[in-house]
């Protein structure tokens, strides 16, 4: 390919002409672009053109740059972990949400108090700056090294009269046993949404350039439909994918 005769930047004439033949099959997922002085010498422009034709397409998620090793293009392989997203309950009460995963604590969990915001008030069907008990945790898969962030918030109503006023950071899954022993009868909602990460959910999650976090809202109802708790986990796009088993729901549940 010989000089760039396109009009606009001429980065983003460089850049454009990248992305054409790795379109074209010219540099496959996986392998290395050609050096800044080969790229130079392809497309007849300076080394500023070049390195700001990479960093757009670095920007985009199409390369990585690897120090000391040059820019490659992304591989795109399938997720590394599948989240489950079920909910089971056993003849003795135990809810689990996983079948044999485990997912290691990369450090303690975090309490404290916090309180509603205008995404998770109408959430939980409260007012803007209602008091919650919150816990974020960050958890990592021994096998990939995956991480997710994971938060609970719990409001005051649902923990008074409960162990969870003196414990916000018991597990989900026996917070579920604990509102069922109260007399609940439990149903969740949850949405899921991709969004480019904040600057400390990239670095908690060690994500690569250009990735989105999956943001997954999950709400625990119980009598009369009310809700008692949100969880919130952030995990990368890149490395996780969610997995639900659905089931018919009756036509007073259905939503």
């Amino acid at each position: 390919m010989g000089e760039i005769q396109r009009p606009g930047a001429l980065y983003q004439q460089v850049a454009t002409a990248i992305r054409d033949a790795i379109t074209a099959g010219e540099f496959p997922p996986g392998s290395p672009l050609p050096s800044e002085t080969q790229l130079i010498d392809r497309y007849k422009v300076s080394r500023p053109t070049v390195r700001n034709a990479i960093a757009a397409l670095r920007s985009e998620g199409l390369i990585e740059v690897r120090h000391g090793k040059g820019s490659f293009v992304r591989a795109t392989t399938a997720p590394a972990v599948t989240i489950e997203r079920n909910i089971t309950r056993n003849g003795s009460g135990r809810f689990t949400t996983h079948t044999g995963t485990v997912w290691d604590h990369e450090q303690e969990p975090a309490v404290y108090r916090t309180q509603t915001t205008a995404i998770t008030g109408p959430l939980l069907q409260l007012d803007k700056g209602e008091a919650l008990f919150g816990c974020d945790r960050l958890l990592i898969d021994p096998g990939t090294g995956t991480r997710l962030l994971h938060r609970t918030l719990i409001p005051y109503a649902t923990a008074d009269g409960t162990p969870l006023a003196d414990a916000p950071d018991t597990e989900p899954t026996e917070i579920y046993a604990l509102l069922t022993k109260a007399g609940h009868e439990l149903w969740w909602s949850e949405t899921v949404r991709a969004r480019m990460p904040l600057p400390d959910e990239r670095t908690a999650l060690d994500l690569p350039d250009a990735t989105p976090v999956m943001h997954t809202l999950r709400v625990t109802h119980g009598t009369d439909d009310a809700p008692l708790m949100l969880e919130e986990l952030r995990a990368s796009g890149d490395h996780a994918q969610l997995s639900y088993r659905i089931t018919i729901d009756s036509p007073d549940r259905a939503r």
